[in-house]
């Protein structure tokens, strides 16, 4: 079985944490970001695994073309059995004052991905005619909103919107394509500063979530026990919503 998973951002949260459990679990994952550097550090712990050291990709998803030349360089090592679409940035701010560069910056990163990555890789997984798996990172914000984040709201709610479109696409080709909805968790990109202790009551959990927790519905959903889940959008939010 073709286990070659490609997860776009995993050199930290989220994204390094469905490295690592997946590497961990069998698949051979395909490293992607920006940071050579912290990629090398992520291949370094699947090395301690036992397994061989993970390939990296490096480029920009909010880059077409480029992302188009690097993936499909890459197919020629074999065709993708899943794909994590996790990159994503935020640049929060009041709408009022929000700079175009805010909102262009976040929706290029975070929605235009779902294209740049997706469309080069996607013809040869429908030709392989097999079981495939994708996985997209939506956000809570993406479903309720969120003050001082309507660049990220809009992106993630767009991401929503695509996935459940491509979903019946490929449903009878048996690719699922699935949403994950995180709320607060625990990595880089959540810094809650003097507000943490309130907006952790806002939470019927009473607490931040963990990476590794979003990582094993990702590990689930690239079973062969999720194959008749697709369309569908999965939070992980300790009952925010």
């Amino acid at each position: 079985m073709n286990k070659r998973v490609l997860i776009t951002g995993s050199s930290a949260g989220i994204g390094k944490a469905c490295a690592l459990r997946l590497a961990k679990a069998g698949y051979e994952v395909v490293l992607h970001g920006r940071n050579l550097v912290n990629l090398q550090a992520v291949a370094d712990e699947i090395c301690k695994f036992g397994t061989k050291k993970p390939e990296i990709l490096i480029f920009d998803v909010a880059d077409t073309e480029g992302a188009k030349e690097i993936l499909t360089k890459d197919l020629q090592n074999g065709v993708y059995y899943g794909v994590i679409l996790n990159a994503g940035i935020t640049r929060d701010n009041t709408f009022a004052g929000l700079e175009e560069i805010e909102w262009k910056s976040v929706i290029d990163t975070n929605l235009n991905s779902f294209y740049n990555v997706l469309n080069p890789v996607l013809m040869p997984m429908i030709r392989a005619k097999s079981p495939a798996r994708i996985i997209v990172m939506s956000s809570v914000s993406g479903i309720m909103g969120n003050r001082g984040q309507s660049n990220y709201a809009a992106s993630k709610a767009g991401l929503i919107a695509a996935a459940k479109s491509l979903a019946i696409e490929l449903a009878s080709r048996k690719i699922t394509v699935n949403c994950i909805a995180p709320g607060l968790i625990d990595t880089a990109m959540t810094d809650l500063g003097e507000l943490k202790d309130e907006i952790i009551k806002q939470i019927p959990a009473r607490r931040i979530g963990e990476a590794d927790e979003v990582a094993a519905l990702a590990e689930f959903l690239l079973s062969g026990d999720a194959s008749y889940i697709t369309r569908q959008v999965i939070g992980v939010n300790g009952g925010l919503c």
